[in-house]
């Protein structure tokens, strides 16, 4: 099978040609056609399988034909849960529409200059690639419309339905037209996806795309336990001191977990950057172009942000807090073992976490080795898993590159001592006489 095969517009098979791809996935080879002829598709694949050109290239394939509608809105909306996957589809759109005459994409997203944003709508435009909070707030006020949308697709929906955007979703999809094509892609279509899909498509095609054994066996996982937060750290620098580690990944539960871990690395002399969803737009572009140059060789970062990374680099996974649900245990170690390579995923894990390992394994089909380091090994009876609830502050932040709330607050010497607010009246205790 070849992209000929496919039916795509000649122009766009030129530009593929020209990206180096030769033969389609699994993923494309099921959904291109039956997008083509005008299905709405629900598909399930997994990270790494091509989905973003399994829905661009027939949405393009659209656009080489012209709009008769009048109308400035967008003729293709593609929602996705983060500012990452947002830019990195919206790059994908102009790569493989390289040859369509005057294409015009806008990308929508939160932490960017409204201004050059509402210049990107002032003029009609082809594709709009969008996260649902930046999206909602245009069309509030009035800055764009849907009356020309052909093609809706929401991309990774499990994840923004995961992320809370369910009620924007509904609002997003109330406002354009019915005669639209929806092609909705993620990870899994049961529970509330399902409950989704079945309201926003009209006789969906369903494509089920399974992971490949080829691509489960190019990453070496395994779970080291740990006795508690020391012992989790010590497991940690042993794993980022390995020598076959170019570049890591590590996970965090949250925001502030990314931070602190980010700064104590810094002070053991890792070239370490975070990333999370308070930081602004520009600032994790920068993040991700010195973890794209090699600058970076550790980036901490939490789920959320952690979509959208495509960094062939990276060597390692390192899950420091053992993802809730089973199925962010496969988006994370996806990011590994790319284009061939043979990746590695380490989870550390509290022996009070054992539950979450079986979800895990009965999720992926898949046990996972337990492994020990040498002098390191975990104590029969270990202790509760404890992280320390406050953290010195005092500490200076790693490469002035953490969350700028919290430098503003060290550098100005406030502590968690906060002072009560204004009107608030407290109350002490007298010592009994």
């Amino acid at each position: 099978m070849s992209f000929a095969n496919l039916g795509l517009n000649p122009t766009i098979l030129k530009a593929i040609e020209a990206s180096g791809y030769t033969a389609p996935t699994a993923v494309q080879t099921a959904a291109i056609p039956a997008a083509l002829a005008g299905s709405d598709l629900l598909v399930s694949s997994h990270t790494g399988s091509g989905k973003t050109a399994a829905f661009l290239l027939p949405s393009l394939h659209r656009l080489a034909t012209p709009s008769t509608l009048p109308g400035k809105g967008p003729r293709v909306l593609v929602l996705t849960p983060t500012r990452e996957l947002a830019l990195q589809v919206e790059k994908a759109a102009a790569t493989y529409g390289r040859g369509l005459s005057r294409l015009r994409t806008v990308c929508l997203v939160g932490g960017a200059p409204y201004a050059q944003q509402l210049r990107g709508l002032r003029d009609a435009v082809d594709i709009v690639v969008a996260t649902p909070g930046r999206l909602m707030d245009h069309m509030e006020s009035g800055r764009i419309e849907f009356s020309r949308l052909e093609v809706l697709v929401l991309d990774e929906a499990d994840r923004m339905l995961d992320m809370g955007f369910i009620d924007d979703i509904q609002t997003i999809v109330g406002r354009t037209p019915d005669t639209r094509q929806t092609l909705l892609f993620s990870a899994t279509l049961d529970g509330v996806v399902g409950s989704l899909a079945r309201k926003l498509t009209r006789n969906p095609q369903r494509i089920e795309v399974a992971t490949p054994v080829q691509h489960e066996a190019r990453i070496d996982q395994r779970m080291l336990f740990a006795d508690n937060f020391s012992h989790k750290n010590k497991l940690l620098d042993a794993v980022l001191r390995d020598t076959e580690l170019q570049q890591a990944l590590i996970f965090t539960a949250t925001k502030r977990g990314a931070e602190e871990l980010a700064e104590s690395l810094f002070e053991q002399g890792f070239a370490v950057d975070a990333l999370h969803g308070d930081m602004q737009q520009s600032k994790r572009t920068r993040t991700l172009q010195r973890l794209r140059d090699g600058r970076t060789r550790v980036l901490v970062a939490t789920d959320v942000a952690a979509r959208g990374i495509d960094v062939a680099g990276i060597t390692h996974v390192i899950n420091f807090d053992l993802p809730r649900q089973a199925e962010d245990y496969v988006h994370r170690i996806g990011h590994t073992g790319r284009a061939g390579r043979t990746g590695f995923a380490v989870t550390l894990v509290n022996h009070s976490e054992k539950h979450l390992v079986r979800n895990i394994e009965r999720y992926t089909g898949q046990t996972v080795r337990i492994d020990v380091i040498a002098g390191l090994e975990p104590t029969a009876r270990a202790e509760k898993s404890t992280r320390p609830r406050f953290v010195d502050k005092a500490k200076k932040p790693y490469a002035g590159r953490s969350n700028d709330r919290f430098d503003g607050a060290r550098k100005a010497g406030f502590s968690n001592n906060r002072p009560p607010r204004e009107g608030v009246t407290v109350r002490t205790r007298q010592p009994a006489k």
